[in-house]
């Protein structure tokens, strides 16, 4: 094995330092978030951190990046207490992977990569159409990591949508069959398959 410890790590250079812990924890989801302020303005963001809290209730995290420069998620959230989060199909991986952009407050990266948003009656978040799993969650708490000044950020699932036919018979969803875009680091991005199910394991 080859061996890094604290002191190798720190003299990386930074854009080695953030390619090796960026993927050294493997691959991960990638999701788009979709907020809007209170004027309407519509933003939209990539997020490889979405994590489960907890089915019940149904609650979400992610890991926000330290608010110490201008973060349009974060205080589109604050303000309407509401957001989306979007899986990703592989067809989506150019336009969601230009989201990471820095754009200017009054540019949607909606109209910047011609993803189109998708609205309900439960809130004005915008959801990206044709996403195969679409959640709108409502802000529930954050929590701050001293460490690093990342913040913690989970929301309670108030509506869930999914591609029809999607569930199995038993309940369990698909996923192997919704085509989802899975990432490792900032840039290298995968596919799903699925190596079988396992029943569940008992002593």
């Amino acid at each position: 094995m080859q061996v890094f410890d604290q002191s190798a790590l720190s003299d990386f250079s930074s854009e080695t330092r953030r390619n090796f812990l960026n993927k050294i924890s493997g691959i991960r989801t990638a999701h788009l978030i979709g907020s809007a302020n209170s004027r309407g303005d519509l933003n939209l963001a990539l997020f490889n951190s979405i994590v489960h809290i907890g089915a019940k209730p149904p609650l979400l995290g992610f890991i926000l990046r330290p608010t110490t420069v201008r973060r349009d998620t974060y205080e589109n959230i604050l303000e309407t207490g509401y957001y989306s989060i979007n899986a990703l199909s592989t067809s989506m991986l150019k336009q969601a992977h230009q989201t990471s952009a820095k754009y200017e407050e009054s540019v949607s990266e909606f109209e910047t990569t011609a993803l189109e948003p998708e609205f309900s009656d439960t809130c004005e978040a915008p959801m990206v159409k044709g996403s195969p799993i679409q959640l709108l969650l409502k802000f529930e708490e954050e929590h701050f990591v001293k460490a690093n000044e990342t913040r913690l950020m989970v929301g309670r699932i108030i509506e869930a949508r999914i591609k029809e036919n999607s569930l199995t018979e038993d309940d369990h969803l698909k996923v192997e069959d919704l085509d989802l875009l899975t990432v490792s680091g900032l840039d290298t991005y995968f596919k799903v398959s699925a190596l079988g199910r396992e029943s569940c394991a008992r002593p």
